[in-house]
């Protein structure tokens, strides 16, 4: 499966010479990292300046490129919102009344999504923060 590509620091070039974007590390090649994040107890939960704000800055430490952001209000409160990346995508649900948000930081190529976490920290204070990770794509 992997005969047509070829490594070009880090990142695969397909033979056609577009990259490719999949990650090689500890033995594996795979699509992306997916991170599952869930908060607890934090502030900021149903602030869609600060969700923006923190999220652009978690794209920028984690070396992603944006393409789109999209954020959703309900009534009367909660968020959900997605930003599009070149690496794949950042989404976020919140529920304010229930103290808790959740995202997904999926990033492939060189983008680092562990990165994001300590800004996330940072900006809505959690008391948990519960962290998942699965490796998407896997191929060797």
């Amino acid at each position: 499966m992997l005969e047509n590509i070829r490594k070009i620091d880090g990142v695969e070039e397909a033979a056609e010479g577009r990259l490719d974007y999949f990650v090689h590390k500890d033995g594996l090649t795979f699509a992306g990292t997916h991170l599952i994040v869930d908060l607890w107890d934090g502030v900021g939960f149903n602030d869609p300046a600060l969700i923006e704000a923190t999220l652009r800055e978690c794209i920028d430490v984690s070396g992603a490129t944006l393409l789109h952001f999209h954020i959703h209000a309900f009534e009367p409160d909660g968020l959900s919102g997605v930003a599009v990346l070149a690496e794949s995508h950042i989404s976020f649900h919140s529920w304010p009344e229930r103290g808790y948000m959740a995202l997904d930081i999926f990033m492939c190529g060189k983008a680092d999504p562990y990165k994001a976490i300590p800004v996330l920290k940072a900006a809505f204070r959690p008391a948990t923060l519960q962290l998942n990770e699965i490796k998407r794509g896997i191929v060797g």
